[in-house]
Formats: C-alpha cells, structure tokens, sequence
C-alpha cells in the first residue's frame, strides 16, 4: 500500500470530522489536533479549510461525472448501463465513505465553486435520467415515470456512506450486484 502523502492524510482526517460534526463545526485546530501537529503546520500543506472541502467534493463530483459520462457514451443497454452507474456508487462510496457525507451534506459551503459543482451534478443527473428515458422507450424497462426511478435509485445510491462503515465485511462487488437486483429488477419490462 502506498504511503498517503500529508496532504492526503490532512484530508482524510477532515473528511471524517467533517462527517462526524458537520463541516461549519470543524475547526483547522480541531483538524490539527487529530494530525497531532501544530495548526500553523496544516497551513504548510493546505491552504484553508474552505480548500480542503474543495477538494473533498469536487475531486468526488468529478469522479461521478467522468465514470457517468464514460458509462453514457457506450453502446451497452440501458440495463447495463444503471448496472454500471451502480458498481460506480458502491466504488466511490467504499473508497470515500466520510467525503461522501460531505458531497451529501456539505456541498452549499463551496462558496465561489458551488455553480462548478451544480453544473458537475446536473450533468451527472440529465445523463442518469436519458439512460432511464431511454430504456423506457426501448422497452428495456418498464413505463414508468422517469423522475421516480431517478430519485428512487440515487436516494439509496447518495446513502451507500451512511451503511457501508457499518458492515465490517462489505464486498463491494457482491453489494453492487445485490444492488443492482433489488433497484433494477423493480424497473426491468418483464
């Protein structure tokens, strides 16, 4: 395993108060004193905490929009497609259980790069609901409002932080197989 660098590790760590007590309450003292070093010591890799949720979240929401926009342009069936767009969520969220709460949660505190991230998530989201609109019409799935799927799916996919660090034997790829037969066979045109 490779060693996280400072600047990973100060990240990591905020992440997790940012979860734990919500972004506003977390103080670069309070992130300092997890790292056990000086405040004036963060500042020699990280700029502000503001730069540091930056990161979190929009490292994250580009993640999701460049998986998303990868799995849109295949020429694979609606079907395998929200299969795919399911497998992305259970990864992400694995890998990223605590910034994934700040993505959720925490997004309105970018400040000057909230607009960056709404365009990064509406984007994610009008590809998610042409995949639907699209196998729909296909008849891959079933004639049903489109904007239920949609939220239905991303609810419980936004949610996958909250669960997954409870369960200490997560397999990722058996959860987004059970995943994808729970939330998509619902929707499959039988």
């Amino acid at each position: 395993m490779l060693k996280q660098s400072r600047k990973e590790q100060i990240i990591k760590i905020a992440a997790k108060l940012f979860k734990e007590k919500g972004y506003s309450a977390v103080t670069m003292r309070d992130i300092a004193k997890a790292l056990d070093i000086k405040a004036a010591s963060l500042y020699n890799h990280i700029t502000s905490k503001q730069d540091i949720l930056k990161y979190v979240i929009i490292s994250l929401a580009e993640e999701f929009t460049g998986g998303m926009n990868i799995i849109y342009s295949s020429s694979e069936s609606s079907i395998d497609k929200l299969n795919r767009i399911i497998s992305l969520h259970v990864d992400i969220a694995y890998r990223n259980p605590f910034q994934m709460s700040s993505l959720n949660n925490d997004w309105m505190h970018l400040e000057k790069d909230v607009p960056y991230y709404l365009e990064l998530r509406d984007s994610y989201e009008d590809n998610f609901r042409s995949i639907i609109k699209s196998g729909i019409a296909s008849g891959q799935l079933a004639n049903a409002n489109s904007e239920v799927v949609l939220f239905s799916i991303l609810s419980t996919l936004r949610n996958l932080y909250l669960w997954i660090p409870k369960k200490e034997d997560v397999n990722p790829e058996e959860l987004s197989n059970n995943l994808s037969q729970v939330l998509i066979n619902g929707i499959i045109n039988k």
